[in-house]
């Protein structure tokens, strides 16, 4: 899969990012206010609701929902269940440098995943773009000052990212693959929803055990309200709609090296909301990691 990358289709696999990356402020922001897998279980209940009248008839009985539905229960489950869930599970006991540090990892998931279960073929454009894109995340997460790498050390909220990062690559690259019911890939609602509706039951097992197993309070007020709607609607909704359009037209392959630039745009909202300016070593790290996906996604 070798598809060329345009310039409408580099924009959908930016604006997902960015999306993300304001994801995991808030979802830092919200750590002590919800429990991390009840956090995730809310955000797609509501985005549930959101796409109710765009998308209702998906849920009739003859839909091609349930006829299909091994497929979209294992994209529920790595999409919506897993992904988000992990991450801001892994907030709870990691680091924001270890989480995006090991979330960096993405390109060479997408790689490996296509190249051991969907015969993809690596060229080496792609292995040199993945180091030019990792190695501008790493530019990011040490501020310019590498010996701040050489601090870090893994927690469990490490491996999580982990698990996370791997899920999300399989994902990525299920969503090309064929078995979709008629009609969900022609309208972007029904295709979400389709993913929706299995991954918010496997959302809501998630956070039931979380509930039975932990001391978990939720501490409602205007602060978690706008979280929960500003993580519904964009990085829910809209950055995953941009997301599977953009894997559509370029490949897994090409597209996980756009992943990379959510710590990017996480370090620049960050350091927005302290009230810093942007420095140097975020225009290297920008370079690097837009050389990255340009290197990758060159025909030879």
């Amino acid at each position: 899969m070798n598809q060329r990358l345009t310039p409408s289709t580099a924009l959908l696999l930016t604006i997902s990012p960015l999306l993300w990356a304001g994801n995991a402020v808030v979802g830092r922001l919200v750590t002590g206010l919800v429990p991390p897998m009840t956090l995730n279980f809310l955000r797609w209940a509501l985005a549930f609701v959101l796409l109710l009248p765009l998308a209702a008839p998906v849920l009739r009985r003859h839909s091609g929902l349930w006829s299909h539905w091994r497929r979209y229960t294992v994209l529920g489950l790595l999409g919506v269940g897993c992904y988000n869930a992990l991450q801001y599970l892994a907030l709870k006991t990691s680091t924001p440098l270890n989480v995006t540090l090991v979330a960096a990892s993405s390109p060479v998931w997408m790689l490996a995943m296509g190249a051991v279960f969907f015969g993809q073929r690596v060229s080496g454009r792609q292995v040199a773009g993945a180091v030019l894109s990792i190695a501008g995340v790493l530019v990011v997460l040490s501020r310019g000052e590498w010996a701040q790498l050489l601090a870090v050390r893994l927690v469990p909220g490490d491996i999580y990212v982990l698990f996370a990062t791997a899920a999300w690559a399989l994902y990525s690259w299920l969503l090309v693959r064929p078995g979709d019911a008629p009609g969900f890939r022609a309208n972007w609602a029904w295709f979400v929803m389709a993913q929706v509706v299995f991954g918010l039951g496997w959302s809501g097992l998630f956070a039931a055990g979380e509930w039975a197993l932990t001391d978990a309070q939720i501490h409602w007020g205007l602060p978690l309200v706008a979280a929960l709607a500003f993580i519904a609607i964009g990085p829910a909704i809209i950055a995953y709609r941009c997301w599977a359009l953009g894997v559509q037209r370029a490949g897994p392959s090409a597209a996980g090296f756009f992943s990379n630039l959510t710590p990017l745009f996480a370090a620049v909202m960050s350091a927005a909301f302290l009230g810093e300016l942007p420095h140097v070593y975020h225009a290297i790290a920008f370079a690097l990691i837009v050389g990255g996906i340009v290197v990758s996604s060159r025909r030879g």
